[in-house]
């Protein structure tokens, strides 16, 4: 008797296809012996206050076990929600728990963001180049992507965002160029997406991270002044995303979204279906590291470390690599954004040639929506150390070589 012929399993979704080689590709790189990774974007484990977040972890489930250990509101911890509230209220900007939704880090909200605001084929604006995170997180939505250079001098504001769904920004040592907004640039912003009703997202993970002075004022402050005097929460168009995984410890998972009320509740039930709720113990420990002023005794630490880091990186930069790229000087952040010299040298062939030579580096293609530019690479500097860092350029200088040589 013949056996029936299976029924082959139903077919993937469709944007499986649209995701980029090369990213599966450097996050697999971490496991080849000898290499050095300048890939990723990852704080340095020794920064981490151990002795105190297990201190912390140890009070959150002795005095709020029901708390920590049981599901908890969709929203996020009320007393969480208060504290985030008042931390970022200013005289201009008031804020209160309504204008908080608790995240499961900062990739959440961006996640939630996507699943509110975006259908299919519909167009959202990004700061070019774009934090890949972003890109993969709305790209099972298939929006239509539109990039926004906020480098260029001719930038029309109004005509990016004009019929955007929202703009999306990283203000503060842009991920990947490291770059910082300037003021002008952040009011132009908030006037365009007021003027367009286009939402404008401004991710800011790396706003602590400032090791040469002090930064401008958000696009969330500069949103507030427009703001009604009649002591009302907040209700403008900017979406601010904060988190703690570059400021104490990326495990904690625990992030959050300021916004207009309205926008916190679509958030909230997506977020629903999401996780359900954000963990009730690393939300009552962010209470607690709060309350303890933990991310400010941290800062000069941190500052002191990856500050260092980032000048013996650009040292061994200018001792080996000015022949083939150009970069600018970093304020803060994590990264150097560097950009061939040579129109020819394609970085995703030079993400190969690194990884023969034992150092991984970021091409430039994964941060464009079309996949297009090929001539940058995004360079960390907070996980190595000089040495490290020195060696790793060397490898690089050396991958460039190669490369510019099969070139003629």
């Amino acid at each position: 008797m013949q056996a029936s012929q299976a029924t082959p399993p139903a077919s993937f979704a469709g944007w499986l296809d649209d995701t980029n080689d090369i990213t599966r590709a450097f996050l697999a790189a971490g496991q080849i012996p000898g290499l050095i990774n300048i890939a990723g974007g990852l704080p340095d484990p020794q920064v981490y206050p151990v002795d105190a977040l297990a201190e912390i972890a140890a009070q959150s489930v002795a005095e709020f076990p029901n708390e920590t250990l049981g599901y908890g509101t969709i929203e996020g911890l009320p007393d969480l929600r208060r504290a985030v509230a008042a931390r970022y209220s200013t005289d201009s900007l008031r804020l209160s728990p309504e204008n908080v939704l608790i995240t499961t880090s900062g990739m959440q909200a961006l996640d939630l963001i996507g699943k509110v605001l975006l259908n299919e084929g519909d167009t959202m604006a990004g700061q070019f180049p774009t934090y890949l995170g972003a890109l993969d997180s709305w790209r099972p939505r298939r929006p239509h992507f539109r990039n926004m250079n906020l480098q260029t001098n001719d930038l029309d504001f109004v005509a990016a965002m004009t019929g955007a769904k929202f703009a999306y920004t990283v203000p503060n040592f842009s991920n990947p160029t490291g770059r910082l907004v300037p003021e002008q640039t952040r009011r132009e912003l908030v006037a365009a997406a007021r003027q367009t009703g286009a939402w404008l997202v401004e991710d800011d993970p790396y706003g602590g991270l400032s090791y040469d002075g002090p930064i401008p004022p958000s696009a969330l402050e500069i949103s507030a002044e427009d703001e009604p005097d009649d002591g009302s929460p907040y209700s403008g168009p900017v979406i601010y995303l904060g988190t703690l995984s570059k400021m104490v410890a990326p495990g904690l998972r625990v992030g959050w979204a300021i916004a207009a009320p309205e926008m916190i509740a679509a958030l909230t039930t997506a977020k629903q279906g999401s996780d359900l709720c954000t963990s009730g113990l690393t939300q009552r420990m962010t209470c607690k590291i709060f309350e303890a002023g933990l991310i400010e005794s941290m800062n000069p630490v941190m500052l002191r470390l990856y500050g260092g880091r980032r000048d013996a990186l650009l040292a061994a930069m200018d001792r080996h690599l000015t022949d083939f790229f150009d970069w600018q000087f970093p304020e803060g952040g994590m990264f150097v954004w560097a950009s061939a010299k040579d129109e020819r040298l394609n970085t995703d062939e030079l993400f190969k040639f690194g990884l023969e030579e034992l150092v991984c580096v970021t091409p430039s293609s994964v941060f464009d929506s079309q996949e297009e530019f090929r001539r940058g690479i995004r360079l960390n500097f907070t996980i190595n150390d000089a040495e490290a860092l020195e060696e790793a350029v060397i490898r690089l200088a050396r991958a460039t070589r190669r490369l510019l040589a099969t070139l003629g």
